[in-house]
């Protein structure tokens, strides 16, 4: 069932963690907790036998990455209102941290620790669960699904500077998962990989496309992510699943060459614009392989459209460099809109909107939100989930793709990133009123980075960018701080985002030359 680093699971082996793990918490949860379970885990057979588990409770699961800053975990843990929580060895060492200032008492299983009387000691508040406490699951019934409860709950970038819950419903997952099982046709031959975190929707691809059909996942270590191209040969990979930067990267350090992956059958992309030249040199190192770019935002379940590439059409079919994103999923039907939500015609560009059996739920405790982004169009009857991309409205047969953002939303690293979230920790950090972050250096699939800039004539912007790095997850944190006593302003009188980036490109230039 999963393969990680020299380790694997059979099903009936991970089967009978997740059972147990979800017997265990059954059996001395509050019966009125909310129906989500958080797994605090990381590349750890407890994080998947942790997600089985908390979806065999009925409960939809919330993944909290170690990783990630403990201050912005424990905030994603308080907001979910989860009561139970499957903590594996490695996020152990950040319990302390994370439980500093959670009042509701929690229950914590560790199912890799024979001992945690020393955590219970410090901790009264909360009942700590070790591996001693783990009940077969004999005699456990797993509850019924509803299928319009919450399948998982991922807390995406804000431009309120607070993360965002997007509640995916189990119909929204099942729906995405038989398409993809349907069209690539996977069986229990397949390996796939797992490049993504658990906090990143990609994710629920691998595991539950695997799963559905009794395929292995197969998840690199942290060091095994570093060398993609050894590990899809070492691993026997044959549907591969990425962002486009990790094909940027493999290309740049000559991965990709003519072919070195034959048992590919199928390579996937998604998550941020996708090169043309990138893609291609993939298709000659995979020359077995179905090429595919899909497109979907987290509210509209992992992808909702997707593209087939093909040598002989698909070159004509591009727009800027980069590889459409398609025709819509099974179901999912578009709306390319103007400012009032309204058709823009042929030819013309225009917001993506979508709607289908692939639409979430919205955000978690946030109705002001979820009104902003889901709207009914006029003349419409159906809710409509508001992307934020600007896409071309094309004549039937043509694909669409992806133009840019109408806001200041950026893909780094595959990771979905609000521009606003960043600059209100800037603000925060730096006691300034105005704060902007742009995404340096631009690349052809979003931005390889993070720089701010701050309205103020002097500050220690050494020590700033340390509170701002202890408080944001690494593919958030600025690499650089500049001072700027005046910034630049549009036509419309607000900061000229563009003037920035050409003062960066300037002082590279400069610098350069």
């Amino acid at each position: 069932a999963i393969h990680i680093g020299s380790e694997s699971l059979t099903y009936a082996e991970l089967e009978a963690r997740a059972r147990s793990f979800a017997a265990t918490l059954d059996s001395l949860a509050d019966a009125q907790e909310p129906l989500l379970t958080a797994v605090f885990a990381h590349r750890s057979f407890v994080a998947y036998a942790g997600v089985l588990g908390a979806l065999l409770r009925g409960h939809g699961y919330v993944p909290l990455n170690p990783g990630f800053p403990t201050d912005r975990t424990r905030a994603m843990l308080v907001r979910s209102l989860c009561q139970s929580v499957i903590v594996d060895e490695a996020a152990a060492r950040q319990l302390d941290a994370l439980l500093e200032g959670v009042d509701t008492p929690l229950l914590l299983l560790l199912p890799e620790h024979a001992d945690v009387s020393a955590f219970a000691a410090r901790w009264p508040r909360h009942r700590f669960l070790s591996a001693l406490d783990l009940r077969a699951s004999s005699g456990w019934t797993p509850r019924e699904v509803d299928p319009d409860g919450i399948g998982y709950l991922l807390f995406t970038s804000g431009s309120t500077g607070q993360p965002k819950g997007v509640m995916v419903a189990h119909r929204n997952v099942t729906h995405f998962v038989d398409a993809m099982v349907s069209r690539y046709q996977v069986t229990e031959r397949d390996r796939l990989s797992q490049t993504f975190d658990l906090t990143f929707d990609l994710s629920a691809f691998d595991m539950f496309v695997a799963w559905e059909a009794g395929a292995c996942v197969c998840c690199p270590t942290q060091s095994e992510k570093m060398l993609p191209g050894r590990y899809i040969i070492d691993r026997g990979i044959t549907i591969w699943f990425s962002v486009p930067s990790t094909a940027v990267l493999m290309n740049r350090l000559r991965l990709l060459k003519a072919g070195r992956y034959p048992a590919l059958r199928y390579s996937l992309f998604c998550g941020e614009a996708l090169p043309v030249e990138v893609l291609r040199a993939f298709a000659a190192a995979a020359p077995n392989s179905i090429c595919e770019n899909l497109y979907g935002p987290t509210e509209l379940t992992i992808a909702c459209t997707l593209y087939r590439w093909d040598e002989s059409i698909s070159p004509d079919h591009c727009e800027l460099g980069v590889v459409p994103i398609g025709d819509p999923y099974p179901g999912m039907d578009v709306l390319v809109a103007d400012e009032q939500f309204r058709e823009v015609a042929v030819g013309e560009t225009g917001e993506l909107l979508m709607t289908g059996p692939q639409l979430t739920l919205g955000y978690y405790r946030d109705p002001e939100r979820t009104a902003a982004a889901f709207v009914v169009p006029p003349g419409q009857t159906r809710t409509f989930y508001r992307t934020g991309d600007r896409v071309r409205r094309t004549p039937p047969g043509r694909p669409m793709t992806y133009l840019g953002r109408i806001d200041n939303q950026i893909k780094i690293q595959g990771y979905r990133v609000e521009l606003g979230e960043i600059e209100e920790v800037l603000r925060q950090e730096a006691g300034v009123d105005v704060a902007i972050a742009v995404g340096w250096p631009v690349t052809s699939s979003g931005a390889d980075g993070v720089v701010g800039f701050l309205g103020a004539d002097t500050a220690d912007v050494e020590a700033i960018r340390a509170r701002v790095v202890a408080r944001l997850p690494p593919y958030m944190q600025p690499s650089a701080l500049h001072l700027i006593a005046e910034f630049p302003l549009n036509a419309n009188g607000k900061v000229d985002r563009k003037a920035l980036l050409k003062l960066l490109e300037t002082a590279q230039t400069g610098t350069a030359s």
